[in-house]
């Protein structure tokens, strides 16, 4: 019975060390907040000719992840310590489009809709992270915009951010104030 005892404390003591019931929670996480939003009790309307969807861009895995990319150099990547995103960047610049486009109060705005026959806007979202080199945040979106018609027109955008040191106390500000000039530059081109 003794020996029964030891050799299951023992087997407790070993998974225990295997077994962990979630990932520690980062230091900070960061989200996007538009600068430009629709006011409260603001509303919109729209046909299937007129309104807008707005898909979550593609990317690549580099930024599929919650992680906030740092460029080191041509070939290598590394991602800023114990900090990461509330959820994926692309879904997080999705809304921010969304919403700052909405802003305008030009057009009625849908997110997600892949079935809508109406005008789209998609694309890749080629950078959302710093950039050893330059000492910046980039944010680079390659835009797709899908009018009646079948008209497609494509354009890049652009925003880097100088930031003093790669920590998320300067990262994550940086990082909001590029996404929302990007967003900023979509939404005037997509009127």
């Amino acid at each position: 019975m003794y020996a029964k005892t030891l050799i299951m404390l023992g087997l407790s003591a070993a998974l225990a060390g295997c077994v962990s019931f979630g990932a520690k929670t980062p230091d900070t996480l960061l989200s996007l907040r538009p600068t430009n939003g629709p006011a409260a009790g603001a509303t919109a309307s729209g046909t299937a000719e007129t309104a807008l969807v707005v898909l979550e861009p593609a990317t690549d895995a580099r930024l599929a992840v919650t992680r906030v990319p740092v460029q080191i150099d041509d070939a290598n990547v590394a991602y800023l310590k114990e900090t990461m995103w509330v959820e994926r960047p692309s879904r997080l610049f999705q809304r921010l489009l969304a919403e700052t486009i909405r802003a305008k109060g030009t057009r009625l705005v849908i997110e997600n809709d892949p079935g809508f026959t109406g005008p789209q806007l998609s694309g890749r979202l080629l950078d959302m992270g710093y950039d050893v080199r330059t000492g910046s945040v980039v944010v680079r979106f390659d835009a797709v915009k899908t009018a009646g018609g079948g008209k497609i027109e494509t354009r890049r955008f652009e925003s880097a951010v100088p930031v003093t040191d790669a920590e998320a106390k300067y990262v994550g500000p940086a990082l909001n104030e590029a996404a929302n000039t990007v967003a900023q530059a979509v939404a005037d081109w997509v009127g």
